[in-house]
């Protein structure tokens, strides 16, 4: 399964990949002048600031991605607590926030761009269209993933073995009965199998968002618009790194796994800066093949962090029996996702 989930990010990466050499082919003659590219311009001024971007947010991905892994032995950031039920429902609004605030206006800003002809693009909403087929795709992974190791309950070792499976294994077996415990067993192991396709599934949307927001960011040689967008995807890889670190604690990976998907978060934006720094003087943002391509994968990763967010995170937590027993607890996470949706909306206006 592991090995399906990496092919599925791969597939996204190519296409963004084949978006620049599609585009170094076409030359100069698919360049297109807004009046964005007009105002702010300085070449060596954005190469300084793009390094420090490059610095600064890796830290802040790092940071925000590994606290919860690192918080692990105190009691209060423990899953099973209280407090880790809020502070997940705020990176899960945060993770909301991202793909309805930031991905899909900027995968709609690309697909009814001026530099794009009108007829069809700005007959039809390429953007929504797009984003609601990825939903679906991402759904129709989930739901074979889960029927996958329903059927083969003893298959799993793309996902490697756990130690508190093995822990509930051997409670289950002092305090239940042989058939009864076998049921209990059975379901621990559906419900960490589901949280590790929720954890891989999640990082794909985070991390073709990642490369394509990075890009944009190193092929820029406005420093207007850099500056406030370095402060803005600091705070935004933080929090976002937050919720797919809570994400990855539940999937209880052991340390080779975790520190695959800590450095595939944390990498891809510098990783898309550099690239984008590298490409600058090849690579037209508002080339038609550009904003086609890129839009494409934004509606594309849109869809799948609104479908984990609502369904996965936000919608598994609050049905659950720990918030559906405890009113005020509920109340509290809900107050929780406001916050993290919110905030996360208000840089919207920056970045």
């Amino acid at each position: 399964m592991a090995a399906l989930f990496t092919k599925f990010r791969a597939f996204f990466l190519f296409l963004l990949f084949l978006s620049f050499a599609l585009q170094v082919v076409s030359g100069d003659d698919s360049q297109c002048v807004t009046e964005s590219t007009h105002g702010c311009h300085d070449k060596s001024e954005a190469l300084k600031l793009n390094l420090i971007a490059i610095a600064a947010i890796l830290i802040f991905s790092i940071v925000g991605v590994c606290l919860p892994l690192f918080t692990r032995s105190i009691p209060a950031l423990n899953p099973s607590s209280k407090s880790f039920s809020i502070i997940k429902a705020f990176a899960s609004g945060v993770i909301l926030a991202t793909g309805y605030m930031h991905v899909l206006p900027d995968s709609f800003a690309c697909l009814q761009s001026d530099c794009l002809p009108p007829h069809p693009w700005k007959k039809f909403p390429f953007s929504t269209f797009v984003a609601m087929l990825s939903a679906l795709l991402t759904l129709m992974l989930d739901s074979l993933a889960m029927s996958y190791h329903t059927a083969k309950p003893k298959t799993h070792a793309d996902f490697g073995s756990s130690s508190d499976l093995k822990e509930a294994a051997v409670t289950t077996e002092l305090n239940t009965t042989a058939g009864n415990g076998e049921s209990v067993h059975d379901e621990s192991h559906f419900k960490l199998l589901r949280h590790r396709v929720v954890a891989q599934v999640l990082e794909v949307g985070i991390v073709v968002h990642s490369v394509v927001i990075g890009l944009s960011l190193g092929a820029s040689h406005n420093p207007c618009m850099i500056r406030p967008l370095i402060i803005a995807m600091c705070f935004h890889q933080f929090f976002e790194g937050m919720g797919l670190g809570g994400c990855i604690l539940q999937a209880d990976y052991k340390l080779k796994m975790n520190t695959i998907m800590v450095f595939f978060f944390s990498f891809t934006t510098p990783f898309g800066i550099a690239l984008g720094l590298c490409l600058s003087n090849v690579y037209s943002e508002n080339s038609p093949i550009a904003l086609i391509v890129v839009g494409v994968l934004d509606a594309a990763s849109a869809g799948i962090l609104n479908y984990m967010a609502l369904v996965n995170l936000l919608a598994v937590d609050f049905m659950g029996s720990k918030l559906q027993q405890n009113v005020k607890l509920q109340m509290l996470a809900f107050l929780a996702v406001l916050l993290g949706a919110g905030g996360m909306s208000l840089l919207a206006k920056w970045a």
